[in-house]
């Protein structure tokens, strides 16, 4: 048996960065994320986001990838906020996701940031956020 964890950081928005993800539908979608990932077996640590972005805190096992789990992740939430009517016009993410991998000793600060982003966006954009995180992780 492989012993395997790898912690990732995934966020990614809505499309065109529109801000569908009011309060009542963002808890509607966490719980329902939450409850997906435990029946696709992703270990989900953490998720929360504003308006019009969600982050995630996984850890991925031997055979998944991070690919996949964004795919499952996204595709099946967007899928059931349409089916749901939770949006009036069609919601979609993003294609695009940021993914970066966090060190077992930054597990528990990088689960208190995601938990706290009502706060942390009264402060800073997802814009201001989102340039940040490409610059500190060197994304082109």
């Amino acid at each position: 048996m492989s012993y395997v964890r790898i912690w990732v950081h995934l966020v990614f928005s809505t499309k065109n960065r529109h801000p569908y993800l009011t309060k009542n539908i963002r808890y509607k979608l966490q719980s329902h994320i939450i409850e997906n990932c435990k029946e696709k077996s992703i270990f989900l640590q953490a998720v929360n986001g504003y308006t019009d972005h969600l982050h995630c805190l996984i850890s991925i096992r031997g055979e998944q990838s991070i690919a996949k789990i964004a795919q499952l992740i996204k595709g099946e939430s967007a899928f059931w906020i349409n089916k749901n009517k939770l949006t009036d016009e069609t919601f979609m993410w993003q294609n695009e996701y940021y993914a970066v991998s966090v060190s077992e000793s930054n597990v528990e600060i990088v689960t208190n940031y995601i938990k706290n982003q009502e706060k942390h966006h009264s402060k800073k954009s997802f814009a201001e956020e989102a340039k940040e995180f490409a610059d500190k992780f060197k994304f082109d």
